[in-house]
């Protein structure tokens, strides 16, 4: 008898670090559950068809109508990856349902091609830090609970596809080579967990610099966390999320990012990383194995 229902958890995500444009990112502690039910008519949205035709596809097993539902703490358009807990749960869930016919990695593949790039959808696949080479490779590293990520959440969203068209076509080399260097220096501290090497290695000329206009605060919130002991802070994604990193004091780190922003309808939360990534919850109202 096939499955009927099954409620799937997908990590939230932060991408980019900085410097790791569209490569590098983590599973966060805070988490959307994606609830996935056959039924007699489907109701949908155009993200959820493309993503129900492309797994269906793929899958090559005949398609079924189907009823969704998300909650959760992950916010929608703040850089968190909230477009990935939809299209990885509607995913991993018509998995479940249909037996399982596709392994893990290829479940990545296709969320990061309906994604355009994979920054976010290695993490939440996998947990962990994560570094991603388009959807070819994926190298994953635990994260230990004592590096807790500070987020300050605005009360405004941010568009990925709005804060794209601000980058430049073109970059100087000096600023590509910056860049470079710190991103391979992030990739190395998680990888070694030596991560008191992150201080100063979240600094970005690649898009960064050119989205600061649309979320104005980030430099200064950036420099509050710094001052107050953090190893670093960057943008969440293309925003509005501002994340620092910090192995002290993370409540006062947040409080002084909430200052500096001067913004009264911020949203802040601490969290540390989520190291299992995706996961099945329930399948038929029954704990899944």
């Amino acid at each position: 008898m096939n499955a009927q229902r099954v409620e799937v958890q997908v990590p939230g995500t932060t991408s980019n670090l900085g410097p790791g444009f569209d490569c590098l990112g983590v599973a966060l502690g805070a988490r959307n559950i994606f609830t996935l039910e056959r039924a007699e008519t489907a109701a949908t949205e155009p993200m959820i068809a493309d993503a129900a035709r492309v797994f269906f596809g793929k899958a090559q097993v005949t398609a079924f109508p189907f009823h969704w539902s998300i909650t959760g703490d992950v916010p929608r358009s703040r850089g968190l990856g909230s477009s990935v807990t939809v299209r990885l749960g509607l995913l991993q869930g018509l998995n479940e349902l249909c037996g399982l016919p596709l392994n893990r990695h290829e479940i990545f593949a296709l969320c990061a091609g309906l994604e355009g790039h994979p920054d976010n959808a290695a993490p939440a696949v996998y947990g962990g830090f994560t570094v991603a080479r388009g959807v070819g490779r994926v190298a994953r590293f635990e994260v230990d609970e004592a590096l807790k990520f500070v987020l300050l959440i605005p009360n405004f969203e941010t568009e990925t596809a709005a804060a794209r068209k601000v980058m430049p076509q073109t970059l100087t080399v000096a600023d590509a080579v910056l860049s470079l260097g710190n991103a391979c220096a992030l990739t190395a501290a998680f990888a070694s967990r030596d991560y008191d090497a992150l201080r100063g290695a979240f600094t970005d000329r690649i898009h960064q610099p050119y989205r600061t206009p649309l979320i104005p605060f980030l430099p200064e919130v950036i420099a509050a966390a710094e001052k107050t002991g953090a190893l670093g802070g960057f943008l969440s994604g293309s925003g509005s999320t501002i994340a620092a990193v910090t192995l002290e004091q993370p409540e006062a780190v947040a409080e002084a990012m909430l200052r500096a922003s001067g913004l009264p309808g911020c949203d802040i939360r601490i969290v540390s990383a989520d190291n299992e990534g995706a996961r099945t919850l329930r399948m038929d109202g029954r704990p899944s194995p």
